[in-house]
């Protein structure tokens, strides 16, 4: 594999990787937002496969009501 191709792969693996990682806080802090526990909603877009997990979240996330 020449040297193009192998940067191409390796970014689009950090970029993937970051995304991965970037989803799991976004879906923490609005769990949190929407007064649910962030951890159980952050472990669950970690252990379940990837998106799927954040689709499950988007999916059945309460309405927006924020903890006084």
């Amino acid at each position: 594999m020449d040297s193009i191709g192998s940067t191409i792969i390796f970014i689009f693996i950090i970029l993937s990787v970051v995304l991965y990682i970037w989803s799991i806080a976004w879906a923490y802090k609005d769990a949190e937002y929407r007064g649910e526990s962030g951890f159980f909603v952050a472990l669950l877009v970690f252990l379940a496969t990837w998106p799927i997990g954040l689709i499950i979240w988007l999916i059945f996330r309460p309405d927006n009501k924020r903890r006084s």
